[in-house]
């Protein structure tokens, strides 16, 4: 089956190389790179054209995860197409053939592969990377949970069933739970690893998993998270990160990592659940492009 692989893209000139390359050195050759960018002011759309790569341009002001996708989808040709985050690499030259092998299996829609970050990663990131993807994998997953960083859907069922546009974060886990309702197979593949580099603000923490909170509140509007109920699994969170990081002897090290981190993820979340409202074009900017709005 031909792989089209999807990236999307703003400022990645530091990142995109080391995916592009990674790519190349493939044992199952992507048919067909395309990159989709929403407005980069550094060199990214050079170094992708550079490298083979077909670039996409859309507007800032028409960005959203989901349209990006959609965008790119539809000018790919492949029957697989591959959605890869701009500051992720694969762990091995196998990588997309273990992404794509389940889908020998017709009733396959979407599968998904391992994440770890890596030494720029934030301590409390790595720990949630480790909690959200196992080692071992699953063929046949009954809870939506997946993440477009590093996943693959059959073209053919994405044709009837695009992309949701509107919702602001977790495009992915909608998408896969529309598919599951349908009847098809969503498949984690642990093996199919990358490393994802987050270098992210903690202002920017905080905006990420706001988003998150708003499309989760989209996804299922009956989720709720009082102040007291973020209060917990905050503290709770910060208290497990303290017990690893007391276990491999960093603890004072990334003690204020820890706290920084899980207050921004557990308040963005909470904001972001308590959301009500349209997403229109200066909340999508503050949500997207932050520092255009400074």
């Amino acid at each position: 089956m031909k792989c089209s692989v999807v990236i999307r893209c703003l400022n990645e000139e530091r990142h995109l190389p080391f995916l592009l390359d990674s790519l190349a050195r493939q044992t199952l050759k992507p048919f067909e790179i395309i990159v989709v960018d929403s407005g980069s002011r550094d060199g990214t759309v050079s170094i992708a054209r550079s490298k083979g790569a077909r670039v996409i341009n859309i507007p800032p002001s028409e960005f959203s995860f989901g349209r990006a996708l959609n965008v790119g989808a539809r000018a790919a040709t492949g029957e697989i197409l591959v959605m890869a985050s701009a500051h992720t690499y694969p762990m091995t030259e196998s990588w997309l053939d273990e992404l794509t092998r389940p889908f020998s299996n017709p009733q396959v829609a979407l599968v998904y592969g391992g994440q770890t970050g890596d030494h720029r990663s934030k301590f409390s990131e790595v720990q949630l990377l480790k909690q959200w993807f196992p080692p071992e994998s699953c063929e046949s997953q009954t809870h939506s949970f997946c993440n477009n960083a590093n996943a693959a859907v059959r073209r053919s069922i994405w044709e009837t069933m695009p992309y949701d546009e509107q919702i602001p974060a977790l495009e992915d886990i909608h998408w896969a739970k529309r598919a599951i309702e349908r009847g098809f197979r969503i498949v984690y593949q642990a093996q199919a690893g990358i490393v994802h580099v987050h270098e992210e603000s903690y202002s920017h923490v905080y905006r990420r998993y706001r988003r998150e909170g708003m499309g989760l509140r989209m996804i299922l509007p009956w989720e709720r998270m009082g102040i007291g109920q973020a209060c917990t699994l905050a503290f709770s969170a910060i208290e497990s990160d303290l017990e690893e990081a007391r276990v491999q002897g960093i603890r004072m090290k990334v003690l204020r990592s820890i706290l920084c981190f899980r207050i921004a993820q557990y308040w963005g979340t909470y904001r972001g659940l308590r959301w009500r409202g349209t997403l229109t074009g200066e909340l999508r900017a503050r949500l997207y492009y932050p520092r255009r709005m400074d």
